[in-house]
């Protein structure tokens, strides 16, 4: 999009994709609306001015109630770890990030000139709070029965297959290495923040998890937890391809 404003046009293109109108148009206006828009406004402007980030608050809230409402329904006999493993899953930034691309919401943000120019339509983070924004203005605007439709079809979609534990393989990193690391007889892994990249509100974090003196790994994420899942995740492979050569 060549402007940082959401046109009738833009919206009615993605209340079409929802499947629904909105009653209250500004509700969905704000919920695709960065703080970076609002910072580049006039002081009169400010006043008037709402962003996004309320919105993920509430939306945050509202995703985990109805994500914790339908696997309880679907897994009635599964142990509280493995709900709380699935619903990890399914609330994280990563996931959501990827549902934001299949929506294409990037396209219908409304962005500030620099972080238009830095591709904030396409970073991770962004994308991910724009999604919890959005599921509680749909909440705002068409109450809790039409949220649930709308996680149930886009968040959880085949959520069903989560059932089987190969689908979550890798998802909870952490504990895998440091089951590893006990099985093999090695330190406990260490994890530190090694370095902070960006703006407050779109950060990158690079983590490194180390075991012992001679197993180490380094991964980025656009949370500490995410980049220290994907660091683990990759001493996972190299402790198996080194202490069990083949």
């Amino acid at each position: 999009m060549e402007e940082t404003t959401l046109k009738a046009l833009d919206a009615d293109l993605l209340e079409e994709q929802l499947g629904r109108k909105f009653s209250n148009q500004e509700i969905l206006r704000r919920a695709l609306t960065h703080k970076s828009r609002v910072f580049e406004r006039t002081p009169h402007q400010l006043e008037k001015a709402e962003d996004n980030e309320q919105l993920e608050f509430l939306g945050d809230a509202i995703l985990g109630f109805l994500v914790s409402e339908a696997l309880l329904e679907q897994f009635p006999s599964a142990a509280e770890g493995r709900l709380s493993k699935m619903k990890s899953f399914l609330v994280s930034a990563s996931h959501l990030y990827n549902v934001a691309l299949t929506l294409k919401l990037g396209d219908f943000l409304v962005l500030g000139r620099g972080e238009e120019l830095s591709g904030g339509r396409e970073k991770k983070a962004l994308l991910a709070n724009a999604m919890e924004a959005l599921i509680a203005a749909i909440y705002l605007d068409g109450g809790i029965d039409w949220a649930r439709s709308f996680v149930r079809a886009e968040v959880l979609d085949n959520f069903e297959a989560l059932g089987d534990d190969s689908d979550l393989q890798g998802k909870d990193n952490k504990s895998a290495l440091q089951e590893l690391t006990q099985l093999k007889k090695l330190s406990l892994p260490r994890y530190v923040v090694t370095a902070e990249r960006g703006p407050e509100h779109s950060k990158t974090f690079t983590v490194e998890v180390r075991v012992g003196k001679d197993f180490t790994s380094q991964a980025q994420g656009i949370s500490k937890k995410e980049a220290g899942q994907r660091a683990a995740g990759q001493l996972i492979e190299r402790l198996h391809a080194m202490v069990d050569p083949t």
